[in-house]
């Protein structure tokens, strides 16, 4: 019986969002995954992150408080703009209403969770896979992603909070800049939605947030515009950053050497990975 189990393992993937102009709306899973236990009965102090995600549950489940413990596991790197606060956020939320006979459905799950967040890029392709469209108001839009598009992930070993990384944005910016974006970010989602994935290219430029950024990682251009001229359709920083992604159709692995060429950086990894369709998994 579910309401009689002791621990769960939930399985999240890890997240690139934004994708340059889809600023706090867009997002797409990846094959690189922590894995959250959830057990009951007292164990050390869950950390505010955790109480926050319970207090939250229990008070939208109306199941009573019951004592946890957990511990998470796996390769996504924390600060890194990869979703690192989803996978516990969303293994957490979903362990305890495993744990609790499952009050609540996949999607009063994600809403929680993008209540805690705060904005649903990194929580919707968490919670569900693939690219989604994730508007802060409207329904979530979600579309699966095909293998032959590969994401190259260059890690600088160097955390970048997101607060910081919002810090630095401006209250407004021109009209010229916005309407820029906001032509790009419908493009990509036509590309996704259609799966023509070459129609990507040339879509990923920002203005909303990513100059500004830039400041706080004055390679970030440089590190796409390698990448582009190794052939990689585009390129994006990843969240709020330290990670910066490119996608490519065709020799991934030439694109990521040219990213660490670039990027000047004395200590980063650079990666290829596959987008992850299923979202949560409970192990």
């Amino acid at each position: 019986m579910l309401e009689e189990m002791k621990s769960v393992r939930v399985r999240v993937p890890a997240t690139t969002a934004n994708l340059g102009p889809g600023f706090d709306a867009m997002g797409i899973a990846l094959r690189i995954y922590n894995t959250i236990t959830v057990a009951r009965g007292n164990g050390t102090d869950p950390g505010e992150m955790a109480s926050l995600a319970a207090d939250l549950f229990f008070q939208a489940s109306a199941v009573r408080k019951f004592d946890f413990h957990w511990s998470v596991e796996g390769d996504v790197p924390r600060s890194r703009g990869l979703g690192s606060s989803v996978t516990v956020r969303l293994g957490i939320l979903h362990g305890l209403n495993v744990l609790a006979g499952k009050p609540l459905d996949r999607q009063e799950v994600f809403r929680l969770c993008v209540e805690l967040e705060g904005h649903p890029d990194n929580a919707a392709p968490g919670a569900f896979g693939g690219f989604c469209i994730a508007p802060k108001s409207g329904p979530l839009q979600r579309y699966s992603v095909d293998k032959e598009l590969a994401f190259v992930l260059l890690i600088p070993d160097m955390e970048l909070e997101t607060s910081e990384a919002r810090g630095v944005l401006p209250s407004k910016i021109p009209l010229a800049d916005a309407a820029l974006s906001v032509g790009n970010a419908a493009a990509i989602a036509g590309a996704f939605a259609s799966g023509d994935y070459r129609k990507l290219v040339g879509c990923f430029e920002d203005r909303l947030h990513q100059p500004y950024r830039a400041k706080l990682m004055p390679f970030l251009d440089d590190v796409i515009a390698a990448g582009c001229a190794a052939g990689a359709i585009g390129g994006w920083l990843s969240g709020a950053g330290s990670t910066i992604a490119c996608a490519a159709l065709h020799r991934p692995d030439k694109v990521a050497n040219a990213m660490i060429a670039t990027c000047g950086l004395e200590s980063a990894c650079a990666v290829v990975v596959r987008a992850d369709n299923a979202g949560v998994k409970i192990a």
